[in-house]
């Protein structure tokens, strides 16, 4: 099917409790899909990428990796995506390979849908742009970082969230 140039690691679920009700089992399942499967992957990905001495790997992170009430483990693994995100930019780009990772902030999706009217409406509220995201602003990002527009843009974290997470009044 010819080369692997780009890889986008978007897979994501929640399974959200607060710290004293949240079983090893939802701790589990949240860490092997958010942040063992990108870690299983970008392996995979990096040992093809190397040999061609370029690719681009994108990480769909979270805003959340800032923390979240009842995300602790979406909060971690997201964390750890950001941190395995800067440290893959400092292994790989002797390689040619760009790293980065995208927070994206509340954005549309059937995930946000599920989330309780009031609790939309406080995020609306303290999302500067006034406005819930769109996949596309996401989209948007990911194909730039994926672009040889990004050539020279590895091991950062982008937020993509209307300016939610800005400033101390952001995210909380």
């Amino acid at each position: 099917m010819g080369a692997l140039d780009i890889l986008v690691n978007n897979a994501g679920i929640t399974r959200d409790a607060m710290l004293h009700k949240m079983s090893e089992a939802q701790w589990d399942a949240v860490l092997a899909v958010n942040l063992s499967g990108p870690f299983r992957l970008g392996q995979a990905a990096a040992r093809h990428m190397m040999v061609r001495k370029r690719g681009r790997i994108v990480n769909i992170a979270s805003l959340a990796w800032l923390g979240n009430v009842g995300q602790s483990n979406y909060a971690a693994a997201k964390a750890g995506l950001i941190g395995m995100t800067r440290t893959w930019a400092l292994e790989l780009g002797r390689h040619g390979i760009t790293v980065n990772a995208v927070a994206p902030g509340f954005i549309e999706t059937p995930m946000t849908q599920a989330v309780p009217s009031a609790v939309h409406e406080k995020f609306l509220r303290k999302i500067p742009m006034q406005r819930v995201g769109q996949p596309e602003d996401v989209a948007r990002m990911v194909a730039f970082l994926a672009s040889d527009d990004a050539a020279y843009v590895t091991g950062q974290c982008i937020a993509v969230d209307g300016g939610l997470g800005t400033g101390i009044g952001g995210l909380f």
